[in-house]
């Protein structure tokens, strides 16, 4: 097909988001397959050599198109989940999982690449193309191209099983958020819901075409009831809807089909198998060797070490909690659902504010801009305004340029809930930074976020912890946007150790909390006074505030995914939520009900590339603490020579050296828990 037939297939510039279409999808994905297998023929052919130019530069080169199209693909399956989307992504997902595991088990390509280190000219390659031959020797080993001959299309269909139920996992999670729907006719019942959340709630009634008020279980309706509502019970009815989604219970939203139990069972079981074909012990050994991490013993006793540190922390937090329940509030037996009322009341109390008064100075437009101020003053660039085709009306193009006006990237800010688009909030690339024959092609970035749209002519506003998210979404953006690699095996986020690629993410949660930052960053939605010094020093006082209940959940998300990895047997007696039982039990403090059924929906590890791997944001936090750390040592958190450090050692290295090397290039030594401790409130400072 032609570019003009099919605009999936227009490489020259943008996606064309305004042209593509589902029914483009089939034709340009096999049209790239084909186009794919042809080069793949011809670069394997003993007659091509095993050099940079001949061979591992003109793979990747030539693989990027396809690279491209089914990211696009991929995106608007995320962000615009209609049936037709859905349709076209399901119907070629099998055929590109064959593709990837063809690849990956291409011996002939496996012997180039070998070739290639073996040969003279591996020492004459830079390093960033070292990188990328060391890096696909093992991913070739990974991808089972060592494996017999006759063991090989079994385990080409254990990959293209896993995809297809990874995708379905997330699209029944999706589904059973979508069907469930509460409607309150009696204004009475809202009682303590701040007005924002009441309009919206109004406007979603009027838009499904019902009287009174419509809440959901996506995350703008849903967290405002479990914040501020005064009635418990639709506290309780939320709380148990949002529990259980995707679970095998009737009595909610769910539907027997939508239960993702046995599709995690099913994923467990090829996972073990995919380990069991290559070698190893079990999937989490598979999954570290990309990583910083050597062992999953070493990483179980990483998260034990900082659990035996929280632990204390989270028991006085539930503590103070459950007293404060029974003595200010009169809610003797404390329940799950009480939790986050609870936490907003004590805050309250102790620090004199409440979330939703900070919420109204974190207006839409100035938080932008603060975070563009934030990165300018940082890295010594310019974010400007751009235009682009884009998939919804209210997604928002942008262009990083030099001081000289040179253009350095461009991202996608798509930042409004839908009943189209997954949950939570991801950066993901629509193209790499590499060198091409015109010069430099520049990256382009998404950045996904779920807030809550604006309602009644005024300007949306964000929590903190939403601006928070904003911020580290846009860390992982700069990851990939100011990279300076040319080559695209090690571009941007490309390359890198997945326990390294939440540093620069949670490395720029940290100007959240900066006055400096926080005093140009707001503007009160009806006055437009920015957040006065006195309501900052109460955030301040406050932001720690049950820091040690946080640290254990995500240390229990983190054991449960690393023993699910490792020693738990799908098939035996012990069940998946006898597992995270058992972790809870551990680590825990806050034990939900017995029909709670979080790894349902524990798309992480079972809908995206977590698996094995959810520690890595613990382990990312310690790096990110002590990175910033080094700003605070400087005395100043726009340091100068500081933020360029950062910039060369970290963000533009991209994946062109191990992480570990990057992060010592930085701060001169390896890394050290103590910052996190200290920035946590669990050390003293």
């Amino acid at each position: 097909m032609t570019i003009a037939q099919n605009p999936l297939l227009d490489f020259s510039d943008l996606p064309r988001f305004d042209l593509i279409q589902p029914d483009h999808v089939k034709p340009a994905i096999e049209t790239l397959l084909t186009d794919g297998r042809a080069l793949i023929e011809r670069l394997t052919a003993e007659s091509t050599p095993a050099t940079w130019a001949d061979f591992a530069g003109a793979l990747s080169v030539g693989l990027e198109p396809f690279g491209r199209a089914w990211g696009v693909v991929g995106h608007l399956h995320s962000v615009n989940d209609v049936p037709a989307w859905r349709e076209a992504y399901n119907e070629m997902l099998p055929e590109v999982s064959r593709f990837f595991s063809e690849l990956g088990q291409n011996l002939k390509l496996f012997d180039k690449y070998r070739a290639l280190k073996a040969g003279p000219e591996y020492e004459t390659l830079s390093r960033e193309q070292k990188k990328i031959v060391d890096n696909e020797i093992r991913d070739f080993r990974l991808s089972g191209a060592e494996l017999p001959e006759e063991q090989k299309p079994r385990y080409q269909a254990i990959m293209e099983e896993l995809s297809q139920l990874s995708a379905k996992f997330s699209e029944n999670l999706l589904d059973a958020t979508n069907a469930f729907a509460e409607i309150i006719t009696d204004e009475a019942q809202l009682a303590g819901l701040p007005d924002y959340a009441k309009e919206a709630a109004r406007e979603a009634a009027q838009k499904a075409g019902v009287d009174g008020w419509k809440f959901t279980l996506h995350a703008p309706s849903y967290g405002p009831v479990m914040q501020y509502a005064d009635n418990r019970a639709l506290r309780a009815r939320l709380y148990r809807a949002y529990a259980t989604r995707a679970a095998e219970f009737t009595d909610g939203s769910s539907k027997p089909e939508w239960d993702n139990t046995p599709i995690m069972n099913r994923i467990l079981e090829l996972r073990a198998e995919d380990a069991q074909m290559l070698g190893f012990n079990n999937f989490a050994e598979v999954s570290l060797q990309p990583k910083m991490a050597d062992t999953p013993e070493q990483v179980q006793a990483f998260l034990r070490d900082m659990a035996a540190k929280a632990k204390p922390y989270a028991a006085k937090d539930i503590a103070e909690l459950k007293a404060f329940a029974r003595d200010e509030l009169g809610l003797a037996d404390f329940q799950p659902w009480d939790a986050a009322y609870v936490s907003e009341k004590l805050l309250q109390a102790r620090y004199a504010f409440s979330e939703q008064e900070v919420k109204q100075y974190f207006t839409e437009p100035k938080v932008i801009a603060g975070l563009f101020k934030v990165i300018e003053s940082l890295f010594t660039v310019k974010v400007k305004p751009d235009t682009a085709p884009v998939w919804d009306a209210n997604v928002r193009f942008y262009r990083i340029e030099t001081p000289a006006g040179e253009l350095v990237g461009q991202f996608y800010m798509d930042l409004y809930a839908r009943e189209t688009k997954r949950g939570g909030a991801w950066m993901d690339e629509a193209r790499a930074r590499r060198r091409n024959g015109a010069g430099i092609q520049k990256p382009i970035a998404y950045l996904n976020c779920n807030f809550a749209p604006p309602v009644g002519g005024k300007p949306t506003t964000f929590t903190h912890d939403e601006v928070i998210t904003l911020f580290h979404e846009s860390g992982h953006g700069l990851h990939h946007l100011l990279t300076r690699g040319e080559e695209l095996g090690v571009s941007g986020i490309h390359g890198v150790e997945w326990d390294a690629v939440e540093l620069p993410s949670q490395f720029m949660e940290n100007y959240c909390w900066e006055w400096e930052v926080l005093q140009d960053m707001t503007a009160h939605v009806d006055t437009g006074e920015p957040l006065p010094r006195a309501l900052f020093d109460k955030m301040l006082a406050a932001k720690n505030f049950q820091s040690g209940m946080m640290a254990v959940r995500q240390i229990e998300f983190s054991l449960f995914d690393m023993q699910l990895h490792c020693d738990f047997d799908p098939k035996g007696p012990i069940t998946v939520m006898d597992l995270v039982n058992t972790v809870r039990h551990e680590v825990a403090v806050l034990i939900p009900p017995e029909w709670h059924r979080f790894p349902n929906s524990f798309s992480h590890i079972f809908g995206g590339g977590y698996a094995a791997g959810y520690y890595s944001y613990k382990w990312a936090e310690v790096l990110s603490a002590d990175a910033y750390a080094a700003f605070e040592e400087a005395g100043d958190p726009f340091d100068a020579t500081v933020g360029k450090r950062f910039l060369d050692e970290i963000l533009s290295m991209g994946g062109a050296r191990p992480a570990l090397e990057s992060f010592r290039a930085f701060r001169g030594r390896e890394p050290s828990v103590d910052a996190l401790l200290r920035h946590s409130g669990m050390i003293a400072g």
